[in-house]
């Protein structure tokens, strides 16, 4: 299952990095062409390093989901945006991915890319964010046996960045910048949590992109961790919702072995009860990192009720040329 790679990556990682992988490449992950990677901060800025030294290098999972491996990527210390511009007609919607990987490593492909092929194919202009990594937000430490908040908050800086860049750009792009938003995947659903909840950048402004912004439009999360304190329904006491969040649409599956599905319903509550919309839907089964990968369970056409919420949002008008 692909939970096992999650559970056996959170084991090795305190010391060693994603065992099991194969093909690795110890260079920085690229896209295939004709997209191009562009990076969040200038070359000679000083960004806060990952909590774990190493050079960036990324491999192929040696388990399948939906009969196809998962491209990982470990130590990303200069993190990225790659643009996808829209197939077809374009909506002039964007969102920004932020691939899960428990703050460890990133699933660049099955929740980076694989979702770019989805929403390109909508109309919507799709940017996945390769996010430093580890220990860039909140995380299980192995070496304490202890959850660990990082000093400097990484993962919300390159998130805050991305918007930022990308409104500033939306022009160019052909997007609308009032219809941006924001979809991640475990940890990176934690990412659509803070990013959401925090309208101040958490950073010192580097030039004029950080005037714009940094609060998305609309947000999904998807078998999002890192928000629910047990054994009640408790918010995480270093998430603090914000009554001007933006709508938001959640998804997890029951028998989820990773991300236990009270993360799901403790944000929904929270945010119900500051008056945020919010919708969510819980499936029986679907386990945990299923993407968009086709499977014969229900929890695959979560993608459908995802573009139903956005139309009814006005996030995916009529199509522009």
């Amino acid at each position: 299952m692909m939970a096992t790679l999650w559970l056996v990556a959170g084991t090795a990682l305190a010391t060693t990095g994603l065992p099991d992988l194969v093909n690795l490449k110890t260079q920085p992950w690229q896209p295939a062409p004709p997209a191009v990677q562009e990076p969040l901060w200038p070359a000679g800025l000083k960004i806060a390093p990952p909590s774990m030294p190493g050079d960036e290098a990324f491999g192929n999972s040696t388990q399948n989901l939906a009969g196809l491996p998962v491209t990982v990527v470990e130590h990303v210390s200069r993190p990225t945006m790659t643009i996808y511009p829209p197939k077809g007609k374009n909506t002039g919607t964007a969102v920004v991915v932020f691939p899960g990987g428990g703050y460890r490593v990133l699933a660049i492909d099955l929740e980076g890319t694989d979702i770019c092929d989805w929403l390109t194919s909508r109309g919507i202009t799709c940017v996945v964010l390769k996010y430093r990594v580890p220990g860039s937000g909140p995380y299980w430490n192995d070496e304490c046996n202890c959850r660990k908040d990082p000093a400097v908050p990484m993962a919300l800086q390159d998130a805050q960045r991305a918007i930022a860049l990308l409104r500033q750009r939306a022009a160019s792009l052909g997007v609308d910048p009032h219809r941006i938003g924001v979809v991640g995947f475990s940890a990176g659903g934690r990412m659509v949590a803070d990013v959401s909840n925090h309208a101040k950048l958490s950073y010192k402004p580097v030039d004029d992109a950080d005037k714009q912004s940094v609060r998305p439009d609309f947000a999904m999360a998807l078998y999002p961790g890192h928000l629910w304190k047990g054994p009640g329904i408790t918010l995480e006491r270093n998430l603090t919702i914000d009554p001007h969040a933006p709508p938001t649409f959640i998804a997890q599956a029951g028998d989820d072995p990773v991300d236990d599905v009270r993360e799901s319903v403790t944000y929904y509550v929270a945010l119900q009860q500051a008056g945020v919309p919010v919708e969510m839907h819980l499936y029986a089964k679907g386990g945990h990192a299923f993407g968009v990968r086709p499977t014969d369970k229900p929890i695959t056409r979560w993608t459908s009720l995802a573009e139903a919420w956005m139309s009814n949002l006005g996030m995916l008008p009529e199509a522009i040329h």
